[in-house]
């Protein structure tokens, strides 16, 4: 995505944008002339958002092109990404129109992204030249987090192990001078037996990492990520349908890891610890069964009602870990229930904190770079929903109704928590099933964006 973006270079000559609103397009189109005018009457062209209006001069090459706006300059994202859509192959540039170009051009970016590892063809895209008021280092934190969360989860699993998620972090630590610890085997038995019950099933074995960079006095944020690199469901399998998109299961982990690429390479002033237990949740002699009960890193037996409900698990663990140390600030990130997309869908991830100034801040960082989220409540009186007869808690509503499955999902991560300062949970989706605006169909940087700019925003 950086390879789409150009720094300011006078001696290029990139094809002029000229960004509209629905208000400015008509007078914009009339000064630049009859041709451009005319092609946009012709055209239908009305400056909505989304929209762009290529005008091509006599030799058939591109001569200018208008980019939508939409009502307000609040969508110059989507406009960026728009340009990088409708383009064709070339170096365009904006020229006016756009107060907010560093978002025009991260759209841009955002939108150029391709996941061609496995492809022959490597398509050519458009190029946006950069003005000499946005400098790319400003933009790289973003657009190389955004970038490795996504590679990440477009890998498919047969690539993408807990070995490899592990080799994805230690490359990415080392790459910023961090440090990383791997824990397996009988060690992992011993201290994180979530994790290994989860994982066991597996003929890869399960993992936790550990991860640390800055310096131990700054103010401790810590991000756990659920590393499921493949989910069967486990002994109560899922259907084959159910599947299809379980390579993204390990979502919340490259989140994370985006979102410590960014925080890294922009050298926030803070101690960062990324924790991902990476396990496959498959099906053999070995594999977790429901009914069965483990007595959690923390301390508390949970009774398994579902092995498909084997996130939470992990996440538990590691959560307890990561609150042992009472961090400042814990966020979790988890592609974690279909419940959340039946609720709000697979744009809009829901987040549960009981620290109202942080869920405050959350939402207006969410919506002031477009990386939608939406507060639901840590709803006590349905924690009597994950009770268990004989252990201290269930991985699943016990009720026998399926409710608010991504609330008690979160109440039960919540109990794993207890000296973090401030906590919270992102039920994500990581994926994007149909390309739109930003986002292109496939893995997705969620909640990442937001959560880097609201971390900016308090210690930068």
């Amino acid at each position: 995505m950086l390879t789409s973006l150009v720094p300011f270079d006078a001696a290029l000559k990139p094809v002029p944008v000229y960004a509209v609103t629905t208000q400015t397009f008509a007078e914009t189109a009339e000064g630049l002339g009859p041709k451009a005018a005319g092609w946009a009457k012709l055209s239908g062209f009305k400056g909505t958002s989304d929209s762009v209006l290529v005008v091509p001069s006599a030799d058939g090459s591109v001569e200018l092109v208008l980019a939508g706006l939409g009502d307000s300059e609040g969508t110059a994202m989507q406009a960026g990404a728009a340009l990088s859509r409708g383009a064709p192959e070339g170096v365009y540039a904006l020229v006016n129109g756009c107060e907010d170009e560093a978002g025009f051009a991260l759209g841009f970016a955002l939108a150029s992204y391709r996941f061609d590892r496995y492809a022959k063809a490597k398509p050519a895209n458009a190029k946006l030249m950069l003005s000499e008021a946005v400098a790319l280092a400003d933009l790289s934190p973003v657009i190389g987090g955004a970038q490795l969360a996504r590679d990440l989860i477009n890998t498919p699993a047969n690539d993408m192990g807990p070995a490899e998620l592990a080799q994805a972090a230690q490359a990415l630590f080392d790459m910023f001078e961090g440090s990383v610890s791997i824990t397996l085997g009988e060690d992992l038995e011993r201290e994180f037996p979530l994790v290994h019950a989860v994982g066991k099933g597996s003929a890869r074995a399960p993992r936790l990492i550990d991860a640390r960079w800055g310096d131990e006095n700054a103010p401790k944020v810590t991000l756990v990520g659920k590393g499921v690199v493949f989910d069967t469901g486990g002994l109560d399998i899922k259907p084959a349908s159910g599947m299809l998109l379980m390579k993204k299961d390990m979502g919340g982990a490259a989140n994370v890891l985006g979102l410590a690429a960014m925080i890294m390479e922009a050298q926030l002033p803070i101690r960062l610890r990324v924790i991902v237990p990476a396990v496959e949740n498959a099906v053999s002699g070995t594999s977790f069964r429901p009914s069965d009960v483990f007595t959690s890193r923390k301390g508390l037996s949970v009774e398994i009602g579902n092995t498909d409900a084997e996130g939470r698990l992990v996440l538990a663990d590691a959560l307890a870990l990561a609150d042992e140390e009472a961090p400042e600030m814990l966020l979790d990130l988890a592609t974690l229930t279909g419940a959340a997309r039946v609720a709000l869908g697979p744009d809009l991830p829901p987040f549960y904190t009981d620290d109202e100034e942080l869920a405050e801040n959350i939402a207006i960082h969410a919506e002031a770079v477009f990386d939608p989220l939406w507060r639901l409540p840590l709803w006590k009186p349905y924690r009597k929903y994950i009770t268990s007869k004989i252990a201290d808690i269930a991985n699943v509503n016990t009720s026998g109704a399926g409710f608010a499955g991504s609330m008690t999902a979160a109440l039960f991560l919540q109990s794993f928590v207890e000296n973090a300062q401030s906590w919270a949970h992102f039920d994500i989706y990581g994926w994007t099933p149909i390309e739109k605006d930003i986002r292109v169909q496939g893995g997705e940087c969620q909640a990442a964006r937001a959560l880097f700019d609201l971390l900016k925003t308090k210690y930068g």
